[in-house]
Parts: C-alpha cells; structure tokens; sequence
C-alpha cells in the first residue's frame, strides 16, 4: 500500500538515514494549489504542473490543496536533493524518474555557503548581514520583490534550525523625503520582511522590528550612490559571532 502523504512529510522532516519513495506520476488532470506556503516552493515546483502534483501528491497532508509553510518547505528539501545541481533544468519527462523510485531523502540542516554568502559582519548586538532595498523592495514601497523569497530563503532554513536564536530587523532610508515618511517606510519594509520569515516557518515572537528611517546613514546622501547604499534593511542574529558563518 502506498504511504499516505502525512506519512511522506513525517520522513522527510525526522528520517534523514531511510531511504524514501517519492510519488512522481505526471498523470492526472492539472494540479491547483493554494495557501500560506505556494509562495514558498520554489519556482520549479510552483510553476511547473508536475511540480505542483508531486507537492500535492508527496506534501499535501489531508489533501485539500492547501499548502502550508512547512509542507512547502519539505517540498523544497525534497525537490533539491532530486535535482542536485540541475535544479533549473530538472526534466520531469526524462529523468527516468517512474513511482516508487528510491531517493535519498532531504537532508535536514542549513546551507553554510549560502551563509557565507550574506557577508556577515559584526556588529553591537551580534552578526550582522545588510540588503540593499533595490534587491527587496519594488520603488518607495514596502511590497517585497517576487525574487526576496529567495534571498531571505537560506536565513530562514537557519532559523529554523536554531531556534534559541532571536532576531533584530532595521529598516533604513536614505535622506530624500520628509522625515515622518522615511520613518514610517523603514518600519514597513522592515515588518515585510519579517512577515516573509513568517511564511517560511519561523516564529514571528523571535523578531524585534524597527523602522529608522534616515537617522543612521551609512554613505553620504549627496549623490545616488550614497543614497543607494542607505536605503537598506539590517538582519542581526543577536547575539552571534560574524566569524561563525565564515569558515
């Protein structure tokens, strides 16, 4: 008898040493999901229709099609260690791949190098890491990016990983507009940014959220290139050593 899905994703998040066996048929009509966690599958499996079944077949725990934050994200495990380093050119058709396949299951764990690649520093209260809001916000808004999911997605499998580890999020401006209003947008793209952590699993109760408009200016706000480099957001893992992400 095949395992049922609740059955799949209690494998996937607490039996990284057995061996597990995914449903990958590509029969059926097409697949719609929806909920808190579509946003968070990868792009592979949101937008490919045998992607979103074998979320639906392996991940979907009462079968309803609603996908939750932790079911996305097992999804996510999963598909990675399918693919490998092909993940964008994954071939559903082609792969070989036919039902009750054995795979390595998801490894559990955080990236490193992933880690490594924010460029942690230290700061007062503890590692520190900075994104631009070119690369998380769309223009004077607190809307994130289709693309911030995946920036923050690395630093959201950390956290989750450790969770005695709290969290400050600073919002920052550069210096045009009045002062009440760079204020308030700092707040804003800060608490986007947390609620994006939200979707991915992690406790909003960890994070404390400020908005510091153009007060702590890191460049000169005389020319653009200034500009660009204060309109930012501030992860901090209180508490931490930036070196403990460097090696």
């Amino acid at each position: 008898m095949r395992a049922t899905p609740l059955l799949l994703i209690a494998a996937t998040l607490a039996a990284p040493a057995t061996a597990q066996r995914w449903d990958l048929r590509g029969d059926g009509p097409p697949v719609r999901l929806a909920g808190r966690g579509v946003p968070v599958l990868l792009p592979e499996l949101r937008n490919h229709p045998r992607g979103r079944a074998f979320v639906a077949r392996n991940f979907d725990a009462n079968g309803d099609r609603l996908i939750s934050p932790r079911e996305a994200d097992a999804a996510n495990r999963a598909f990675i260690e399918l693919a490998g380093a092909d993940r964008g050119g994954f071939d559903w058709d082609r792969r070989g791949l036919a039902p009750g396949d054995r795979v390595a299951p998801p490894r559990g764990g955080w990236d490193r190098a992933a880690m490594r690649g924010y460029g942690f520093r230290q700061g007062r209260e503890g590692a520190v890491m900075t994104m631009q809001d070119e690369v998380l916000f769309r223009t004077d808004s607190a809307d994130l990016r289709p693309g911030a999911l995946d920036r923050l997605r690395p630093l959201a499998a950390y956290l989750r990983d450790n969770p005695g580890v709290r969290v400050l999020i600073a919002g920052h401006t550069d210096s045009r507009g009045t002062a009440a209003h760079n204020k308030a947008l700092s707040l804003r793209r800060a608490d986007s940014v947390r609620a994006a952590f939200d979707a991915m699993g992690v406790t909003r109760a960890r994070f404390r959220v400020e908005g510091r408009g153009e007060a702590q200016p890191i460049a000169p706000n005389t020319n653009a290139a200034g500009m660009r480099q204060n309109r930012r957001v501030e992860v901090t893992l209180l508490g931490q050593r930036a070196d403990a992400f460097r090696g």
